[in-house]
């Protein structure tokens, strides 16, 4: 399986960039992930590799616990190629039209989150489903 994150700007706060390493780096022992960044909402399609399965980040996305983003991880991996993207627009959110045609629309808080912070959370979260998936004690979710 392979990930790729795929947000508008640069986290250019150095603690929270830290902070957003160290959570891909964390992932990054259990699958290929990578992040790519790009200027602005209108390129995000482009910058989505080509055959994945696309997760659009919404605020009105669907609402899930950390199990249930952890069993959906799997079952996305098992689409196509086994490559996912996870997309987050920036302050205008992800074009509509791309949007719409994600394969699912994921919801990280019903909280409004800085674009930057959204991706941090969901680095974090990624990281976790994994651990759920090892059973590793990481998780905590009982």
């Amino acid at each position: 399986m392979k990930l790729a994150v795929v947000a508008v700007g640069k986290i250019r706060e150095k603690n929270l960039r830290a902070v957003a390493d160290d959570y891909l780096g964390r992932l990054q022992h259990y699958v290929r992930a990578t992040e790519i960044e790009v200027k602005a909402d209108a390129e995000l399609e482009r910058a989505v590799p080509r055959g994945a399965t696309v997760i659009a980040l919404e605020p009105d996305g669907e609402q899930l616990t950390s199990r249930e983003l952890a069993k959906r991880v799997e079952a996305w991996g098992r689409r196509g190629k086994g490559e996912l993207a996870f997309v987050i627009g920036g302050a205008e959110g992800i074009p509509a039209p791309f949007a719409a045609a994600a394969h699912a629309r994921l919801g990280l808080s019903r909280l409004t989150l800085p674009h930057r912070l959204a991706r941090v959370v969901l680095f974090e979260q990624l990281y976790r489903a994994f651990t759920i998936l090892r059973g590793e004690p990481y998780a905590r979710e009982d």
